[in-house]
């Protein structure tokens, strides 16, 4: 008889979005005539910027025309994509070469693929609350996971201790769901426990774009010794509004070897056997993005969710609740008022304020008693939605 993967049964029974989207078309079918405003799940609204459009349509010219036609690319991606964002890390000081690059479909799929390159023995290390990928995609290996804390105590940036032990670290920053930033300083210190007990960091700078902090490391590669001890996955789903068309990439040093293997070189065979590349109509919009006109437009967007972010944190500051991110981060990260529960404060916005968020403990324990709001909304349905919770909670 054929056997299953067991290590499934050790999931949730749900995906912590389908859980809530289950409760907010349960509310709807009841209440049909109850407008509802989405800060929950990080998707944006607006649209790709026009000059990615623009070589989009080229491409797609491209196409129609033998001469300039594309079938099947290099799996790692087109050298003309690669060579773009070698120049967009060059303007923040790190420097790359085209094959540590690695273009895909977009950091959740990498970020649950390298796992296929490392050993189902080695221990794992994730910060918790932490996005739910991370935590899936070693369950269902079935690999030993050690929750470190992120709480107020410690800015929701954990870093390691005299006791902490790991092989393969998750750390992301800006930070899902917390929207906390770590330093240069505080990366230097997860770096160097990597170098010195062999462990990698599986770092995730999706949201890097979201910084305006100049001090702040937009990519752990401009820490010194990240070379040897890290691989960084980035997007353009929230960088250029690429959640639909998905697009990102993987940087994978060529310095990082473990057991005497190059995970350059493991990685490049897991792609090419696993994975046919980005679709070159995709690939032309992401360089458009790393142009001096991509990066102007794309940035007029982020710029759009950031003045989101504030229209959200001054309410909250007007209401004397406590909060982090927004300012370097889309999320914003809150406690719940009146010592409500995560779900509680859910139910609680979603009846009496038709206002949808992501409850904190659907991302791990110490979620609990906290709650996400994402700043990717239109401007008037910001607004809308921080009046109506400035209104119930005013009167709570």
């Amino acid at each position: 008889m054929t056997s299953i993967n067991k290590n499934y049964l050790n999931l949730k029974q749900n995906y912590l979005f389908y859980e809530i989207g289950q409760r907010v078309k349960n509310f709807s079918e009841k209440n049909p005539d109850k407008k509802i405003i989405r800060l929950g799940i990080g998707d944006v609204t607006l649209p790709l910027a026009p000059v990615v459009v623009e070589a989009m349509k080229k491409a797609a010219g491209d196409m129609a025309d033998a001469a300039t036609f594309k079938g099947y690319g290099p799996e790692q991606g087109y050298e003309f994509l690669k060579d773009a964002i070698v120049g967009y890390y060059a303007g923040c000081g790190v420097a790359l070469e085209a094959d540590e690059i690695f273009v895909s479909d977009g950091a959740k799929s990498d970020i649950g693929n390298i796992l296929d390159i490392f050993g189902e023995d080695n221990k794992v290390l994730i910060p918790d609350p932490v996005y739910p990928v991370y935590m899936d995609t070693n369950i269902m290996d079935g690999r030993d996971i050690t929750l470190i804390d992120s709480n107020m105590e410690n800015g929701f940036l954990p870093l390691p201790g005299k006791d902490t032990r790991a092989d393969l670290i998750y750390l992301c920053s800006p930070n899902n769901p917390t929207g906390a930033v770590y330093s240069a300083e505080q990366l230097k210190q997860w770096v160097d426990f990597a170098n010195s007990s062999g462990a990698v960091i599986l770092f995730d700078a999706a949201y890097e774009a979201f910084i305006s902090d100049k001090s702040l490391p937009r990519s752990i590669f401009e820490i010194d010794g990240a070379r040897s001890c890290a691989v960084e996955f980035c997007s353009l789903s929230k960088t250029a509004g690429f959640t639909g068309t998905r697009c990102g990439y993987t940087i994978v040093p060529k310095e990082l070897v473990r057991d005497g293997a190059e995970l350059n070189k493991l990685w490049l065979r897991r792609q090419t056997t696993k994975f046919n590349g980005v679709s070159y109509i995709v690939q032309r919009g992401a360089q458009a993005v790393f142009t001096d006109e991509g990066i102007r437009q794309t940035r007029e967007n982020i710029d759009y969710y950031r003045k989101n972010a504030k229209v959200i944190t001054d309410a909250l500051d007007r209401l004397g609740i406590w909060y982090c991110g927004g300012l370097n981060s889309p999320y914003i990260w809150l406690r719940c008022p009146n010592g409500m529960k995560s779900w509680e404060f859910f139910d609680f916005l979603l009846r009496e304020a038709n206002v949808v968020g992501t409850p904190g403990e659907g991302f791990g324990k110490c979620g609990e008693g906290f709650f996400r709001l994402t700043s990717f909304s239109d401007r008037a349905s910001a607004e809308e939605a921080m009046a109506r919770i400035e209104a119930i909670l005013k009167n709570n």
